[in-house]
């Protein structure tokens, strides 16, 4: 890593980093400048920002989030949302707390079946509908939604993009990722909903005249269009097949968000201006700039060092490789996005396998997936689903702050990060 332009980058990329966590100018800003001035010293170029799979910008990621905020920007007009969210807080008594669970369980439950960013779009509408109607904080609620979501999505292939990565490298299938993962994060929810009754507490304010006026209400006369809610809701079941049914059509996520979108678009009387006015542009600019500076990163070496820094660390120790992998993951994915990350260390941890003498679904594959799918809970900017949840909290006028999301993250990691770690050594070493 002796080229200038390694150098350079790091010190863009930190330079970026600090402007987004001290807020001192805008993340958009602070992305797309520290994109700019990745290209200006020529760490990385048009070709590889733009149009490389490795070290560009991942369209995948941006045509999904758009494909799913324009359907979830139709929705918004029938009344759904408005529904879920009196529907909720009459079965949890209008009791805080009792919300925060259930919504942390379903979105958990929804983002093992979808992908944990298409879960939090459509969700937090609902939590955005159910703090106003409690008059409650709607930052703690979506800060403990995204938490679920990234531990949900770790359950599955399909919930968080790192595993898809991880799949194809090791050639694992759904099965393999219920079968290793998701008994772990049904206990992690748990750990999860206990960690937020503590950190949370002094949120839960309970208002019982409130909550009476609440149970009073009938969540039918929520609805406003009925039959846009029929068309709404048909394409959005598409959508979801398209993303299960994704091994046998072959269809990309962001190709089956886009023709939904499109599709909802073409038979609602919905007009297409009022649909795109719903997107969350300034969400996936913040995308495309942090795609740009961690595949310059990529692009000149520095995360390959990093990544035969740890390869030779841990050499053929097992448990202490795996261990390391864990850890080492979890602490870098919450620095860079999880997605370049685990793209850069899934040809290592495959040679790591291989020189172990270790079948498709090796423990160290168990350790990178879940340190790169729990650790994007660190930092604000750690995981997909983080970034949209901010960028939808300020939409709304209920800002959450880099630190506000990092200090409750930092915490959860560490926990979620100490279950996996016993978890890895009882089922693989002292149990196998």
């Amino acid at each position: 890593m002796s080229d200038w332009h390694s150098w350079a980058a790091i010190a863009v990329f930190a330079g970026a980093y600090v402007l987004i966590i001290s807020e001192w100018v805008h993340r958009v800003a602070a992305a797309l400048g520290g994109a700019a001035l990745m290209l200006a010293i020529g760490a990385t170029d048009d070709i590889a920002a733009f149009h490389s799979d490795k070290t560009g910008i991942d369209w995948n990621v941006i045509f999904l989030l758009l494909g799913m905020m324009m359907i979830v920007g139709v929705l918004k007009r029938t009344g759904l949302f408005e529904y879920l969210a009196i529907w909720s807080v009459k079965k949890a008594k209008a009791r805080p707390f009792r919300v925060m669970a259930m919504l942390i369980v379903i979105t958990a439950v929804a983002s093992a079946l979808l992908d944990n960013v298409t879960t939090v779009l459509l969700v937090a509408p609902v939590t955005l509908l159910v703090c106003d109607r409690l008059k409650l904080p709607a930052a703690p609620f979506l800060i403990a939604e995204v938490f679920a979501s990234n531990v949900g999505g770790t359950a599955t292939l399909v919930g968080d993009p790192p595993n898809i990565i991880i799949a194809s490298r090791a050639g694992l299938t759904f099965n393999d990722f219920l079968v290793h993962l998701a008994p772990l994060c049904a206990v992690l929810i748990v750990v999860l909903v206990l960690l937020c009754r503590v950190m949370f507490a002094k949120y839960f304010v309970y208002d019982e005249k409130r909550a009476a006026e609440l149970m009073e209400l009938r969540e039918r006369e929520a609805i406003r269009d009925p039959r846009l809610l029929a068309q709404g809701l048909g394409v959005l079941a598409l959508v979801v097949a398209g993303f299960v049914l994704h091994p046998v059509l072959h269809y990309e996520p962001s190709v089956v968000a886009l023709l939904g979108a499109g599709l909802l678009v073409a038979i609602s009387k919905v007009e297409t201006g009022e649909v795109l006015g719903e997107v969350e542009w300034p969400t996936l600019a913040f995308f495309a700039g942090l795609f740009v500076m961690v595949g310059a990163l990529i692009e000149t070496g520095v995360i390959g060092e990093l990544a035969g820094a740890l390869a030779d660390a841990i050499g053929g120790a097992e448990l202490g490789g795996s261990m390391l992998l864990l850890g080492g993951s979890a602490v870098l994915s919450g620095i860079v996005d999880n997605i370049p990350y685990v793209a850069t260390m899934a040809p290592v941890t495959s040679e790591l396998v291989t020189d172990m003498g270790g079948d498709p679904d090796h423990v160290m594959w168990w350790a990178l997936a879940l340190g790169a799918d729990l650790g994007g809970n660190a930092t604000a900017i750690g995981a997909s689903a983080n970034v949209v949840i901010l960028g939808i909290a300020e939409r709304n006028r209920t800002p959450i702050t880099f630190w506000q999301f990092t200090k409750y993250g930092l915490v959860v990691t560490a926990a979620t990060i100490a279950v996996s770690a016993l978890y890895l050594w009882l089922r693989y070493f002292a149990l196998a």
